[in-house]
């Protein structure tokens, strides 16, 4: 029987500080949950170890077998160009395959409601409490898509209302967002903020949310989001697993 393959984090980086520490409390939350599973950590931009630098030590380790689960909750320019390329460049006696990126996910949504909670509001404000999802936003149709749908799902959850909005690059703000739900007559506004770590973006998105009661954590090392990591990479290593008759 092989060895499970390695499952490598790839996360963004940021010259934000809170960017990478968020990055590995819930790496480390990750190796809690399956201690059999080797995890590591690389970044595309900013911070160390780089994705490349922790691929050629795996395959200097004599690593085979590696799972790159993108730490995106969109499917976007980093998950279908500048991942898959840093990838293409991976020592060649590695055998890797790219993860689904975590959204969307019920579990993402659980983990959305629990960071509102922890913000102070209960199941029963539900009906009366207006939402907006404030994610970073992006150029791509998909993501975008992804996120408007995501909206009405949760809408249909009991809340007063949903509304997406981005930080960049879509519209509408999360401002905009806030004052949209006002209008309809929400007793209350909360914004969830779906990013996964704090940063200039989410930065925004909190000074976005100045008129909101109730302003949610990002979603950061949440048990659910560790969750969704794992079975992401169950799903991508099974035909690795199959691929050398492990």
């Amino acid at each position: 029987m092989s060895k499970k393959p390695v499952l490598l984090v790839i996360a963004h980086g940021s010259r934000d500080p809170r960017h990478a520490a968020t990055v590995h409390a819930l790496v480390r939350r990750v190796r809690a949950l399956r201690p059999d599973v080797r995890v590591e950590t690389g970044f595309l931009d900013f911070n160390i170890p780089s994705v490349q630098g922790v691929l050629e030590s795996l395959a200097a380790q004599g690593v085979r077998d590696v799972v790159a689960l993108p730490l995106l909750l969109t499917r976007a320019f980093h998950a279908k160009a500048d991942i898959p390329a840093v990838l293409r460049d991976a020592p060649p006696q590695l055998r890797i395959r790219q993860a689904e990126v975590l959204g969307p996910s019920p579990l993402l949504m659980a983990a959305l409601e629990r960071r509102l909670y922890e913000a102070g509001l209960t199941p029963a404000d539900k009906s009366s409490t207006g939402v907006v999802l404030a994610s970073a936003g992006s150029t791509d149709p998909e993501a975008i898509a992804v996120i408007a749908e995501i909206a009405r799902e949760w809408r249909h959850t009991g809340w007063c209302a949903v509304r997406p909005a981005f930080a960049s690059a879509s519209l509408p703000r999360t401002e905009d967002a806030v004052r949209e739900l006002r209008e309809l007559g929400c007793e209350r506004v909360a914004v969830a903020p779906y990013v996964l770590a704090p940063g200039f973006l989410p930065d925004r998105i909190a000074r976005g949310a100045a008129e909101a009661d109730v302003l949610a954590d990002v979603l950061g090392a949440a048990p659910e989001v560790a969750r969704v990591l794992l079975e992401r990479y169950d799903a991508a290593r099974v035909p690795v697993l199959a691929a050398v008759g492990a």
